[in-house]
């Protein structure tokens, strides 16, 4: 069992650079304490994202850390252009000495790449065409692509990624059908939802990479994603999670909501209570996170916990009592757990 981060950098409420400096804290604090990855989302036009441009974010976290890995997750493929995402990509590898990993999707907001220029019904090609591009790239010696939305005559490719032919790729599964091409070409993958829904995720993506023989690594990470707070009792951390959730919960749903419309692919809860009944959230002591983790990760069959410790205008200090108490009293218990079913 592995243990990650996941970070939208969402509105804190706080001035921005005390937020982004209080998130680079937490960096470096994931860091120290054995944490795997530190994943960040992308977002546009949106409180849900105060960090849009995540290669800006994390060449700063790269400078703050050592060990930990990297990764956007993911970059929307159709909002980039793919030999500057792919640039991107190799100096961040470098800039990290090796540490970068990358997600790659189209985005679950069509209000988020309509902002930036791209017709949401386009999306789909978009990132398809995208990933073709960023394949060659990391392939050859120079580019050419004649598509529907990049054409590239005989460019020079002027550098490559530290890690080679490329960094370990992530890819979020909503669905046990989505897991079928990450599983077959050896990409990770993170889960939200249901745990029921994880778990028939995770037998597809075992029985596609099985399928895939040698094309897929056989350590592959298969995370579930959950929004986590502990303290040292189950009241405190309750009241802490209560207490933040509000603002996060606007910034969730502020964009769509101007549509006046919902979204399809995962709906939270408008109070943390909520939040804790349906798996999504996790409060309390850490033998209670450590308690309700390890059932959900068992019932998942995941080996790797990915934890949203900061979220909404949580105190900065309670998120880091928060990660401390995590990795000092609920690491241990869901390691030596996890050897049941891993």
């Amino acid at each position: 069992m592995k243990f990650g981060i996941f970070d939208q950098v969402d509105d804190s409420g706080r001035p921005l650079n005390v937020q982004y400096e209080e998130r680079l804290q937490l960096g470096a604090l994931y860091d120290s304490l054995g944490f795997h990855c530190y994943h960040q989302s992308e977002h546009h036009a949106t409180p849900l994202s105060m960090a849009p441009a995540q290669s800006v974010f994390l060449a700063a976290m790269a400078q703050r850390t050592k060990n930990i890995k990297l990764c956007p997750l993911v970059y929307l493929l159709p909002v980039h252009h793919p030999l500057r995402l792919a640039e991107e990509i190799c100096m961040l590898d470098h800039l990290s000495n090796g540490r970068l990993e990358f997600g790659i999707g189209r985005g679950a907001s069509p209000y988020e790449v309509d902002a930036l220029g791209i017709p949401p019904e386009a999306a789909g090609e978009a990132y398809a065409e995208a990933y073709e591009i960023l394949q060659k790239y990391f392939s050859a010696h120079s580019l050419d692509h004649d598509g529907k939305f990049w054409k590239l005559k005989d460019v020079p490719i002027t550098m490559k990624p530290m890690q080679l032919p490329h960094p370990p790729m992530w890819y979020a599964a909503a669905t046990p059908d989505s897991a079928a091409w990450p599983a077959r070409n050896g990409v990770n993958i993170i889960c939200g939802g249901p745990v029921g829904k994880v778990h028939e995720i995770s037998a597809r993506y075992r029985a596609e990479a099985a399928q895939a023989g040698a094309a897929a690594r056989a350590n592959a990470l298969i995370g579930i994603w959950r929004f986590v707070v502990v303290a040292e009792t189950d009241e405190k951390a309750q009241q802490i999670a209560q207490q933040a959730w509000p603002r996060f919960y606007e910034s969730f749903y502020k964009l769509w909501r101007k549509h006046g419309t919902e979204p399809q692919r995962l709906k939270l809860a408008d109070d943390f209570a909520g939040m804790i009944a349906s798996g999504h959230g996790v409060a309390g002591s850490p033998q209670t996170v450590a308690e309700a983790l390890g059932r959900q990760a068992e019932a998942g069959k995941v080996n790797y916990m990915v934890n949203h410790f900061m979220f909404g205008d949580m105190p900065h200090e309670h998120a880091m009592n928060s990660t401390r108490l995590y990795a000092a009293q609920v690491m241990p218990v869901l390691k030596e757990a996890s050897r049941a079913w891993l």
